[in-house]
């Protein structure tokens, strides 16, 4: 096989709002790795997405037809974690051969260009069963709920056969065979407890002195942990990320910011976020109910998030200083947020504090963006000012 080709098809990526009004689905973080790179690396193969002819259409896209390359692919759903069991059952598919799962649905097809009669139309020689675990992503807060199975499993994908740079002595450290650190990471003076879980830290990943690190965790290249920050499993800080006060059981994806005293618990924060010193969100109502979450795609535009769900954002959303948010909230993408006391469940796209009535001007949202990205030395692109506009337009 020459690629994997991505496909949203039968996942339902409107279940995963908001990530993924900005990124295919195949672009989520969860774990150590989004699931491309995830794919990516245990196969061993480049991958592009299968063109889908909505406005997310990048350089990557590529169309299933008739003037397909010459050459052997595989199709993969783009809502399948893998794991390595799963991967020798896909590279052990003949071509025409579809992979199986009795709960998930498909996962994967391997197919020749031979096999393509029409735009995404592709002929079917077999079918097969794969009747193990299967770890798929089918609501947003399944990425914090499913974070501690995928930092494992990515852990072992990124550490196998290689060799740690050693802990510095200045750390009080449990379980330190569970502790990887890439070179140029700084880790100092901290506490990290990795006996429960395994704690990953990335190339220049900077964690200052006084933190209290508990497994599993993962900070990505570039990030920082402040001062004195107090980190539960299982968490992933992305890359580029700034991180302090205390944070439990979250996703912050990359390129965010939550720098300061305040809590986040059972969590996912997109890309380019801001939330303000003092900002806290609950993870759990009063009563210890179920906690119903803003789910367009579900009856009555509720979810059912369990018993514990904290803040969803969407990316390049802020808050203001000591924003408190209500157990269960959803931010949509490119929000201002600001206001007293406990703020709605659900805060639309591009809202201009936390009423959604006021909406954010567009060319002042695209201003902020660039001097947040700004801050980190990066650009916005044509691309997503084109998703962004159309988010606006349509969303």
């Amino acid at each position: 096989m020459q690629c994997i080709i991505f496909s949203e098809e039968y996942c339902q990526p409107e279940n995963l709002f908001p990530f993924t009004l900005t990124r295919r689905i195949q672009d989520i973080r969860i774990g150590i790795l989004t699931i491309r790179e995830k794919w990516e690396k245990i196969l061993g193969l480049p991958s592009f997405d299968k063109w889908e002819g909505d406005y997310k259409e990048g350089t990557r896209s590529i169309r299933i037809d008739g003037g397909l390359e010459e050459g052997n692919y595989l199709l993969v759903h783009a809502n399948i974690l893998p794991t390595e069991t799963l991967a020798k059952a896909i590279m052990a598919l003949s071509p025409g051969e579809l992979l199986m799962h009795p709960e998930s649905g498909a996962i994967a097809f391997h197919f020749s260009s031979g096999d393509v009669s029409s735009l995404h139309r592709i002929k079917v020689r077999q079918t097969t069963n794969y009747d193990k675990e299967v770890h798929c992503l089918k609501a947003p807060w399944e990425i914090f709920m499913k974070n501690d199975i995928a930092l494992r499993l990515d852990f072992e994908l990124l550490t196998k056969g290689r060799k740690s740079v050693p802990v510095s002595a200045s750390n009080q450290v449990i379980g330190k065979e569970n502790i990887f650190i890439e070179a140029g990471a700084v880790v100092e003076n901290s506490i990290i407890n990795a006996s429960s879980g395994p704690v990953y830290f990335g190339a220049n990943a900077l964690v200052m002195e006084g933190c209290m690190i508990r497994g599993s965790l993962a900070l990505l290249p570039n990030a920082v942990l402040k001062m004195g920050s107090k980190v539960y499993g299982a968490t992933t800080i992305g890359p580029g990320c700034i991180a302090g006060g205390e944070i439990k059981n979250s996703v912050m994806m990359g390129y965010s910011n939550k720098a300061h005293d305040g809590y986040l618990g059972d969590a996912v924060i997109g890309e380019w976020c801001n939330l303000g010193a003092g900002t806290t969100a609950s993870n759990v109502k009063n009563n210890a109910g179920e906690v119903y979450v803003y789910h367009p795609t579900s009856d009555g535009g509720r979810g059912k998030a369990g018993i514990k769900c904290g803040l969803m954002m969407g990316d390049y959303s802020r808050s203001a200083i000591n924003t408190s948010f209500n157990t269960g909230t959803v931010i949509g993408v490119s929000s201002s947020v600001f206001g007293s006391g406990l703020l709605p469940k659900y805060i639309p796209n591009f809202s201009w504090g936390a009423d959604g009535i006021r909406k954010y001007d567009f060319d002042l949202a695209l201003r902020d963006i660039r001097n947040w990205k700004g801050l980190k030395d990066a650009e916005i692109s044509r691309r997503e000012e084109h998703i962004l506009k159309y988010i606006y337009d349509n969303y």
